[in-house]
């Protein structure tokens, strides 16, 4: 990619596409995550003399102006994190924003008002990306949580002025470009969330540089449903037991050991203080292999279809967490791999107390001696609130721009500041 070390920016305009989409609560930025991850970028741009004017999208306002959904939350904030004064348009096109962008001075700085206020953004207008270049002198794109997105702001300005990769945006692509190129050996990845169908793109992808893959979460439970055991009322994708079956299959070919929960923590609901259960299978180990869960033929359920299969969780209960055992499991293959992939949390995280299983992997995964990545999203989440963040390789700021990258899919943010 072109890079903002190569542009020339002193005495300039620059006009930033930053991923400012940030959670609100009482008008405050909740979460100041993806402001503090672009502040790189901009003090280095303020640095080089550069006048720095950002752009940004937040929530989904459908292409009219929502006062909740209004970046100047995020413009108090970014006052405080940079201490500096922080200009204000309240619109990011036209005459208010043209002026305020003709007004600004090397060093200084100007917010505009969410671009997602007018449906030329998400609808890629060239006549948008138009009076959004007219801001300024140059582009730069930091934005990697919205580079999957063919949005105006995002693919069709970076051909309308010189342009380059953000800091960021480096090195985003630069810790999960290495995922894909030459990752450490042995390569965990761990995956959760609630579907199967949300991550086989992913799967698929990274199966051939893999030694093991971990599985937790929703996800998990369709695939020990697809292997014979009845999970009770827990989240399984039924549209999805196939295809578990037939990952199962693919990893084994692969030579790549699957490694699925041996324990789960049931209860009859996600409440805060619902009673719950720990339950184990029968045999120990979780490594899926020909002949099922670890690889021992007593621990082989039944057939393995919905039809036929071996009692697990208590009917009526529900699979809402990993248990102890299986999060001995993962970090142990973690202690063990050069490298460490990570998305989509292993329970119900957001409920106390199903977020232990994906705590304790989260404060886990600090300690380990090889490299980490963590995908973004929830996992993103769960590692900001486990305190260690700062103690990871990588904390990606793009959940579904890095599973897309991880799939290996061409984004579109990513493709228009590359060069030649």
């Amino acid at each position: 990619m072109k890079r903002m070390a190569d542009l020339e920016v002193r005495g300039r305009r620059v006009l930033v596409r930053v991923d400012f989409n940030v959670p609100l609560a009482e008008g405050k930025v909740a979460d100041d995550t993806r402001i503090r991850a672009a502040l790189p970028t901009v003090q280095e741009l303020l640095a080089r003399g550069a006048a720095v004017i950002l752009c940004s999208h937040l929530g989904r306002p459908k292409g009219r102006y929502d006062e909740k959904y209004s970046l100047a939350p995020v413009r108090d904030r970014l006052e405080e994190l940079l201490g500096q004064p922080v200009r204000w348009a309240s619109d990011c096109v036209g005459p208010e924003a043209e002026r305020a962008a003709a007004a600004l001075g090397p060093g200084e700085v100007l917010l505009l008002e969410n671009l997602r206020f007018h449906p030329g953004e998400e609808a890629n207008d060239p006549d948008f990306a138009r009076a959004l270049a007219r801001l300024a002198d140059a582009y730069v794109n930091d934005a990697f949580g919205a580079a999957h997105r063919a949005h105006a702001s995002v693919a069709r300005v970076a051909g309308l002025l010189p342009g380059a990769a953000g800091l960021l945006m480096e090195k985003e692509v630069a810790f999960l470009g290495g995922l894909l190129e030459a990752p450490r050996r042995p390569f965990l990845c761990l995956l959760g969330g609630a579907k199967v169908s949300d991550k086989i793109g992913v799967i698929r992808n990274l199966l051939p540089r893999l030694d093991v893959l971990a599985l937790g979460g929703g996800m998990a439970n369709t695939f020990l449903a697809a292997l014979g055991w009845d999970l009770g009322s827990s989240l399984v994708e039924e549209g999805g037991l196939g295809l578990a079956r037939d990952l199962v299959g693919e990893a084994e070919k692969a030579g790549v050991r699957v490694l699925l929960p041996v324990d789960l923590v049931v209860a009859g609901g996600a409440e805060a203080g619902a009673a719950t259960r720990v339950v184990t299978l029968p045999a120990p180990g979780g490594v899926v292999g020909r002949r099922g869960v670890t690889g021992r033929a007593d621990a082989v359920p039944p057939g393995g279809s919905r039809g036929e299969q071996r009692p697990l969780v208590p009917a009526g209960w529900k699979a809402l967490d990993v248990g102890p055992a299986t999060v001995n499991a993962i970090l142990e293959e973690a202690e063990r791999a050069g490298t460490v992939f990570w998305n989509g949390p292993l329970g119900v995280f957001e409920v106390e107390p199903f977020d232990r299983g994906t705590m304790a992997v989260a404060r886990g995964l600090a300690t380990v001696p090889g490299m980490v990545v963590v995908g973004g999203g929830d996992s993103a989440a769960a590692v900001a609130r486990a305190g260690v963040a700062g103690r990871l390789a990588h904390v990606s700021t793009g959940g579904g721009a890095s599973l897309e990258f991880l799939e290996g899919k061409e984004l579109p943010g990513v493709a228009a500041l590359r060069t030649g």
